[in-house]
């Protein structure tokens, strides 16, 4: 190589290296994440059976510049969708007439701890069902509409609003009774090995979550705070997005958004994460 070919080689290691190096360091460890008020909790103890010692939640992975988004509610790009959400709850909608505040009323009062036990068992429909499964429940059975598309702007609108009104609660999902059979699906398929990579969820988020992969910090793939706002994806996406993402990268056919497999596996993850605070919506690289 010529000296100056290898000039600039090094120059260019040099820089990847240094800008590694900050990257690494600009998540503040000791940070605490309050938002109006409200500390939220990003570190729990894991629940009894969890391989892991401690939940730590994806918020303490990212940047000091991304953290401190998600600190602000003005700030946070997610919140344009929770505003949304606020008018949709207050909209009739469909044959009945009817609204979401019609029957629910106030949202801060009817939906309180609501995320925190998503998914969960139906006795009705007899099955598991996510939130946003129960949100087109409802608007069929109850108010005579359509139902919204998984990832349409009116769905994210709605699980982010449903979502804040569980903020900083903790993460409690029951996994016994029906639940159980869900629960054990979604562990089998977490510990699956998929695609031409040849990769289960378990290789990145349990055996390498803080370590670097390519430029970014391998977190716990903890999903307390979905509906996120992803800067990757310039909106908020769902946790069926980000699982059919994974799947993507490890070059695997992906299953449904509202598939069983993604609601099991919705199901399992959640409870490993038991403890966190949602933190819907979360703000993420």
């Amino acid at each position: 190589m010529p000296k100056l070919g290898r000039m600039a080689a090094s120059v260019t290691a040099a820089g990847l290296a240094l800008s590694l190096a900050a990257f690494q360091s600009h998540a503040d460890e000791s940070a605490e994440l309050i938002i109006d008020g409200t500390t939220i909790a990003t570190k729990a103890a894991a629940p009894e059976g969890s391989p892991l010692e401690e939940n730590i939640s994806g918020w303490r992975f990212r940047s000091a510049e991304t953290q401190a988004l998600e600190t602000d509610d003005f700030d946070n790009p997610g919140f344009v969708a929770v505003d949304y959400g606020a008018e949709l709850w207050e909209d009739a909608a469909g044959s009945s007439g009817k609204s979401c505040a019609s029957c629910h009323g106030d949202a801060s009062e009817s939906m309180k701890g609501l995320r925190t036990s998503m998914p969960k068992w139906n006795d009705e429909k007899g099955t598991l069902m996510t939130l946003e499964d129960h949100i087109n429940w409802s608007r069929e059975e109850h108010q005579g509409a359509d139902p919204w598309k998984w990832e349409s702007p009116e769905m994210l609108a709605m699980t982010a609003f449903l979502g804040v009104q569980s903020r900083g609660m903790p993460v409690n999902v029951k996994i016994d009774g029906p639940a159980e059979e869900w629960f054990n699906k979604g562990k089998e398929l977490y510990y699956t090995r998929v695609g031409q990579l040849d990769l289960a969820c378990a290789n990145c988020h349990e055996d390498n979550w803080g370590n670097m992969i390519r430029a970014d910090h391998l977190s716990q793939g903890q999903i307390n705070g979905f509906p996120t706002y992803r800067l990757k994806w310039q909106g908020l996406g769902s946790t069926h997005r980000r699982f059919k993402g994974c799947m993507d990268n490890v070059r695997a056919k992906p299953f449904k958004r509202g598939s069983d497999e993604f609601t099991a596996l919705e199901l399992y993850i959640a409870w490993r994460g038991s403890g966190l605070s949602v933190e819907t919506p979360a703000v993420r690289n």
